[in-house]
């Protein structure tokens, strides 16, 4: 009995090899993911020392309005993960060129669509949306200048996910530290310096979207340098597959529009419910994201592995990423569990100053314990079905959880803003069980690859 809780039987058992190649890819992604929720801190805790709780509910209905539109093209990176990974898997440079063009002239046309009919798609999302006209004035103000940049913003989620899956981990680490870091230091600077409230942050945000693109491209040119990817054969790389390319993006998209419509309702409803329970969801939110950020540096070194592994078809590899990702993230998802009971309520403190929501913000803290320890599994999961390009099945899986989600909704009434952390843990919940009785059935019978 002794040996079994010895420390050499701790490490053969937690740090096999294959938990270290995991570490190897994930430890970094999750440094730099985290700087993404990071930079919504600074957001809300910059916004949220304003004298208004108005602006800050301005800025989480701008964002939401962005994050969905935005996140709606999410497919941009997820299927280029995919298909770089098993590119990679295959060693086939045609495919590993290809898997970088397509997506990234698909996403520079959908950028610039979003920019010349940024009013109507503004005016229409607010309408929608609907709550105070104080807070809609400044989401307004917002939206109007972060979408200057969606070409950037868009191409930025290919370049991520072509680094990605081509397992070049220190590029998107410093793409993302990079601009995140720029994106903070000129938050501080106009909103708080030069005192542009909800303008200084739409513009900080903006800006870092371009140089980041900027850095992207660089960082993409010596990675196909390493891997003899020429000129020539970027040029004819746009060509091909172009219909399972449309096809794999289309259920991706309607996977992602489920994900979006359930996570910008908590906006929606809670900015009709007042504003502020829509203040405080917007600062329990930051705790959420942060915690998905973090465990999405697993999904994504998952995501890679698993596309590789298809790609070579390597079964054996793929299990033995898939079980060190439940060891690893279920105890980083155990961790962010219990950082949130012990001082959950300090860290609501330093995001905001106004004394009514964080006494509003302590009812629902509970919620932030519980989120992390039923969706760590959807996320790898997630990873799992990304890398075999496996869209069809998200999209289906999605369905059910969305389902599960709008049924929970039910309960408004009676348990009012309880209901809609309730109707999250139900989401993230049925997504894990979803994808997991697919998985399971594909590796009974012998079809995963």
């Amino acid at each position: 009995m002794r040996s079994l809780f010895s420390l050499p039987a701790l490490r053969k058992t937690f740090l096999s090899p294959a938990d270290k190649a995991l570490w190897l890819l994930a430890l970094p992604m999750i440094f730099s993911n985290i700087t993404v929720p990071l930079l919504g801190l600074v957001d809300t805790a910059v916004i949220g020392h304003l004298d208004s709780p108005d602006y800050l509910g301005g800025v989480a209905v701008g964002a939401m309005v962005t994050s969905f539109l935005f996140m709606l093209l999410l497919f941009l990176r997820m299927s280029t993960t995919g298909m770089t990974a098993q590119a990679l898997g295959a060693r086939n440079n045609l495919l590993l060129a290809r898997a970088f063009v397509q997506p990234f002239l698909l996403a520079l046309i959908a950028g610039t669509l979003i920019f010349l009919f940024r009013q109507p798609l503004i005016s229409a999302a607010l309408h929608i949306v609907g709550g105070s006209q104080a807070v809609l004035q400044q989401a307004q103000i917002f939206i109007s200048i972060r979408w200057y940049s969606a070409p950037a913003s868009l191409a930025n989620l290919v370049i991520l996910g072509w680094l990605l899956g081509a397992q070049y981990v220190r590029a998107p680490v410093i793409m993302l530290i990079v601009g995140n870091l720029l994106n903070v230091i000129l938050d501080l600077w106009l909103v708080v310096g030069l005192g542009w409230n909800v303008k200084g942050a739409a513009v900080a945000t903006a800006c870092s979207e371009y140089a980041t693109l900027a850095l992207g491209l660089w960082l993409v040119s010596i990675v196909m340098r390493r891997h003899g990817i020429s000129i020539e054969l970027l040029k004819d790389a746009w060509r091909g597959n172009l219909r399972q390319l449309i096809a794999l993006n289309r259920d991706i998209m309607l996977r992602s529009l489920l994900v979006q419509l359930c996570f910008s309702s908590l906006t929606i409803i809670g900015a009709r419910l007042g504003t502020e329970i829509v203040a405080v969801n917007a600062v329990l939110m930051n705790l959420l994201t942060f915690t998905a950020f973090a465990l999405d540096g697993f999904a994504y070194a998952v995501e890679a592995h698993s596309g590789e592994a298809f790609g070579a078809k390597d079964e054996s590899k793929l299990l033995h990423v898939w079980h060190a990702a439940c060891r690893q993230a279920g105890l980083v998802a155990l961790g962010f569990a219990v950082v949130y009971a012990l001082a959950g309520e300090q860290i609501v403190n330093l995001l905001t100053s106004i004394a009514d929501l964080r006494t509003l913000a302590d009812r629902y803290l509970g919620w932030q314990i519980i989120l992390p320890l039923v969706g760590v599994w959807c996320y790898l999961l997630d990873g799992m079905f990304i890398g075999a390009t496996r869209g069809k099945e998200m999209r289906n899986s999605m369905a059910v959880a969305a389902a599960g989600y709008a049924l929970t909704l039910l309960a408004l009434p009676t348990l009012g803003n309880h209901a809609l952390w309730l109707a999250v843990a139900v989401f993230l919940s049925l997504r894990g069980v979803a994808l997991g009785w697919i998985w399971r059935r594909h590796w009974q019978k012998g079809t995963w690859i």
